[in-house]
């Protein structure tokens, strides 16, 4: 059923459009502006000459809107210091709150989120139902999960889902239709603080002594927890058919609906094995990975999944997927066939070369700059700091970040052009409009420094519209000659979380002729003729994922 709404839809209207210049070959233009933001917090990750694994993994970061009050605020996820074998510092993770005026305040001590464990990802889910957005830390050691009181603070509930051990990948997504959010929860090695504390550099690379692994050493088994009402979980993950059949070391982790039956599926970035692709038929979770042609390459080869990225890159209706990797490893971008198969086009569609070199983790596939058409960012960042003493490899530890410009038949790098001079070890990736004129900012996060704030300072293409529907599955915009889609999509990234709200560029259409959003029970609901250059809010959409 169809049901046309309009005085149900608040119109918000944005403030004027901020031009900037870019070079004569692409209209993408970034500035990092995030010291004069207020964002001078360092994210720490062990000792400089990163001897043990966990020191490579980085942290996250998420945009959010935690106090409703329009702007998207951002929360920065911290590990510790190491000297030698000592703690020298408990990093602890940071709230922001956005003033509204392109500056960020910290807010962490009077909102209590400060928590001071090894962080490495975050969630936002709203798990108990109250429309306020909670938080979830995972950590090496403890996971945290702090619930929205809805006066600026959080409390940490008791009991809280946690891995015993280093978890990565968090996605808050209701698996089994039943109103609530429930928590899959990604997890890599399995090992002790001391094993840390006390790690010497064992593999051989470069004629030098690196960190050793993850081969060689256990996985940790990722886990599904069941929302049962009131802030309580349960660990259904046999029950819910996720078993993890090689513990295959994962990272990224997203929710959407990959087959186009308005439930969500999830996927799963594993490094160096396999990527997990589960199908969800009715609530119970069927892992199809190797089958759908999206766990390997199209050589066949099991990659280094870190990130990961959503985007339906031809309109069909159907989501593809980009999944980073490690260096001289490219990321590889999956088209979706339907029913559940993919074909590898990363190598056509322009995507192989540039990021074979980088080593790569957070990524996007978003419209930049407002054309129409989905770009990529890609954070870059070795694991090794080694690398800056073998120049034979062809690397180095700080990277400069990727931009990709689709630029009609395939995809071309233009990050130097657009901007990007931060060269940092880059890790976690958050995109949001947080200056509120329409286009799309991106907070990328480092190790052992402080985040990245990328202003979009892009020549537009076009128009643009955001579309906030809680409870939408996907959306579709008509604009001109084209239907452009749009997919509900939890996590992705690498332990990062995103502005959830549907985005869109509209290139040079001039009216927005009908938006369509569909929900998880099949129900359509449309609006006709909004205008262009706004957000739509729609009233919540039933019970379901925020």
């Amino acid at each position: 059923m169809t049901v046309v709404l309009s005085l149900l839809v608040a119109l918000v209207l944005a403030p004027a459009a901020r031009g900037g210049e870019a070079s004569a070959s692409t209209h993408l233009k970034l500035t990092d502006v995030a010291a004069e933001a207020g964002l001078t917090t360092p994210t720490w990750c062990g000792r400089p000459e990163k001897p043990h694994i966990l020191e490579s993994g980085g942290t996250g970061l998420a945009l959010l809107d935690y106090d409703l009050d329009g702007d998207l605020d951002l929360y920065l996820v911290n590990g510790w210091r190491l000297e030698g074998s000592e703690v020298a510092e408990r990093g602890r993770n940071a709230l922001f709150r956005n003033r509204g005026d392109g500056v960020f305040e910290e807010v962490t001590a009077a909102a209590g989120v400060g928590d001071d464990g090894w962080g490495t990802g975050v969630g936002v889910g709203d798990v108990d139902g109250d429309g306020l957005p909670d938080l979830f830390v995972s950590n090496f050691g403890p996971d945290v999960l702090y619930r929205n009181l809805g006066d600026g603070s959080f409390e940490p509930l008791a009991g809280a889902p946690s891995i015993d051990g280093w978890s990565t990948g968090a996605v808050f997504f209701d698996a089994d239709g039943d109103g609530d959010q429930d928590l899959y929860l990604g997890g890599y090695i399995d090992c002790t603080t001391e094993e840390v504390l006390n790690a010497e550099p064992e593999l051989d690379w470069e004629g030098m002594k690196v960190m050793l692994g993850p081969f060689g050493l256990e996985g940790l088994g990722n886990r599904f927890f069941r929302n049962l009402g009131g802030g309580r979980f349960e660990d259904a993950t046999e029950s819910g058919g996720f078993h993890d059949i090689g513990l295959f070391y994962s990272f990224g982790v997203v929710a959407t609906d990959l087959d186009g039956d308005l439930d969500l599926d999830l996927y799963v970035a594993n490094d160096s094995n396999p990527n997990y692709v589960y199908e969800n038929d009715g609530g119970r979770f069927q892992e199809v990975g190797l089958w759908s042609g999206a766990a390997l390459d199209a050589m066949g080869n099991a990659q280094a999944g870190m990130g990961l990225a959503v985007g339906d890159l031809d309109d069909d209706g159907l989501p593809d997927l980009l999944v980073t990797n490690f260096y001289k490893d490219a990321s590889t971008l999956y088209r979706n066939l339907g029913d559940l198969v993919f074909e590898d086009v990363s190598r056509p569609l322009g995507v192989s070369e540039p990021s074979y070199w980088p080593l790569s983790w957070g990524t996007t596939l978003s419209d930049l700059d407002l054309d129409g058409d989905l770009d990529v960012f890609i954070a870059n960042g070795h694991i090794y700091p080694q690398a800056d003493r073998a120049p034979q490899s062809g690397t180095s530890f700080r990277q400069r970040n990727s931009l990709l410009e689709w630029q009609g038949q395939r995809f071309r790098e233009v990050g130097a052009e657009a901007g990007l001079e931060t060269i940092e070890s880059s890790r976690g990736l958050a995109v949001g409009d947080i200056d509120a004129d329409g286009d799309l900012d991106l907070a990328v996060s480092n190790v052992d420094a402080p985040p990245t704030l990328l202003r979009n300072d892009s020549i537009r293409g076009g128009s643009w519209l955001i579309v906030d529907a809680p409870g939408a599955v996907r959306a579709s915009v008509g604009a001109g000659e084209r239907v452009f889609e749009r997919h509900w999509a939890a996590g992705a990234s690498f332990l990062s979380v995103s502005d959830p709200r549907f985005h869109f560029g509209l290139g040079p259409a001039t009216e927005i002729e009908r938006v369509t959003l569909e929900r998880f029970d099949g129900r359509r609901i449309s609006i006709l003729g909004p205008p262009a250059d706004r957000a739509l809010v729609f009233p919540r959409l039933g019970a379901a994922s925020h």
